[in-house]
């Protein structure tokens, strides 16, 4: 909370001191304002990322909400500059609120909105307890990360839920995606599972066959390029077992083990942040209730001050000092609960910056780390491939030095039974 607000004084007695200031903090509003031009801004951006000049990074979190918030507390103050110093509001109680209604045609009307509340008409609007500029009057706001779609720069108003008539936080569906992704992933482990199983059966089957004794008999040249033949599979076999067991411990593993990080990591974001986002709406809460009792006070005083002014009731000045004292006391209270208010705001917006960029990074981490797993994949498969193609070259080999008529000469020596050939019978 800007520290004009702070300093403000409730007295009676320091009216002049109190318009100074106020006077002071308008005309220096400017300083209130984000460094750098970075807001977070409820309308869409003018240009896509690419198309405009990079920002410094090293903005202040804490100064990008409160800025609008410095010049909704500053119209608040000379709402209550007078009744303190007078004894009647400076408004009806009606306007103290500065109150304005969103229209329904309105796009940044995301979903259920509080309550009738929206601060200072001219700078300030709360959707679902969180304040925004408002869209009628802010200027262009600059993104945070202006050449890239980044994850902090497009999530921070509540979308409507497609499901039913609630909304949903901009954050949940970051973690939405995220647990999507954490479930492709999942099943791309699966995926490589069942081919590590196909793979270990296609290896048992092919050594089974390797020892058939089927055609065991054949001779020759041909007997040793069949015998070539099985004993390829028995290599095959090995090859693909090979296979198997890196696919299993290169490529399904990693996978699982980042995936079960992964889930550590979108558990504590999640809780982390909507922690945070409860926090905030239970301060929200606490500033309407105390804008609340501070326009009851306000009528209660003003309702005494008349009487007395018009003799309408025996309440003394004792009486009226009272009241007017629990007026400032509900204007204090107000102010305590804006700055706990401010200060909630601030610390989700730190909280969700740094931890949309963590789930960003988290995401680029998981496409990249998959994408390399299943570069590792076609490499493993090519070396199976080169690998099933080294058990077959023996096979060609002897395949092109199968000779018929060779054959057949070393089996005519070895089996011959005499090369005399029969003659005619003579008379």
């Amino acid at each position: 909370m800007c520290s004009c607000w702070r300093s403000l004084e409730w007295s009676p007695l320091r009216q002049e001191k109190k318009a100074r200031l106020s006077f002071s903090h308008l005309a220096g509003k400017a300083t209130c304002l984000p460094r750098g031009g970075v807001t977070m801004s409820t309308r869409p951006p003018m240009r896509p990322p690419g198309s405009v000049p990079a920002v410094l990074l090293g903005f202040q979190p804490a100064r990008a909400f409160t800025g609008a918030l410095c010049l909704q507390q500053s119209s608040l103050n000379k709402n209550l500059n007078g009744y303190h110093a007078s004894g009647t509001p400076a408004h009806p109680p009606e306007t103290a609120h500065m109150s304005v209604r969103k229209s329904t045609g309105d796009p940044q009307n995301l979903g259920s909105s509080s309550p009738g509340k929206k601060h200072s008409k001219e700078n300030t609007i709360t959707i679902n307890c969180v304040t925004f500029p408002h869209p009628d009057t802010m200027p262009e706001q600059q993104l945070l990360k202006p050449t890239e779609w980044s994850y902090c720069d497009y999530f921070w108003a509540d979308k409507k839920d497609p499901q039913g008539n609630g909304t949903v936080a901009g954050f949940e569906l970051l973690l939405q995606k995220q647990l999507k992704g954490k479930q492709m992933q999942k099943e791309m482990s699966e995926f490589i599972r069942e081919r590590i199983k196909i793979e270990e059966d296609y290896a048992k089957n092919l050594a089974k066959l390797s020892q058939n004794s089927l055609a065991a008999q054949e001779e020759g040249s041909l007997g040793e390029a069949w015998a070539q033949v099985k004993k390829s599979l028995a290599d095959e076999a090995e090859v693909h077992l090979k296979f198997s067991s890196k696919l299993h411990s290169e490529v399904e593993k990693p996978l699982m083990n980042f995936r079960e990080n992964f889930k550590k990591d979108m558990k504590k974001c999640d809780h982390h942040i909507a922690d945070l986002r409860k926090q905030l709406a239970s301060r929200y809460v606490a500033v309407e209730k105390a804008r609340k009792a501070l326009t009851e006070r306000q009528r209660d005083l003003e309702m005494k001050t008349q009487q007395l002014e018009i003799k309408l009731s025996n309440k003394t000045e004792e009486d009226i000092k009272k009241a007017r004292r629990k007026s400032t006391q509900a204007g204090d209270d107000l102010m305590r609960c804006v700055d706990l208010y401010n200060q909630a705001q601030s610390k989700w917006f730190e909280e969700m910056v740094t931890t949309t960029l963590e789930l960003e990074r988290l995401e680029v981490e998981r496409v990249e780390m998959i994408r390399q797993h299943l570069c590792q994949y076609t490499q493993l498969r090519h070396e199976t491939d080169m690998f099933n193609q080294s058990t077959v070259e023996p096979v060609d080999q002897l395949l092109r030095k199968v000779d018929p008529a060779k054959d057949r000469e070393l089996w005519v020596r070895e089996h011959k039974t005499g090369n005399i050939r029969p003659v005619d019978m003579e008379i």
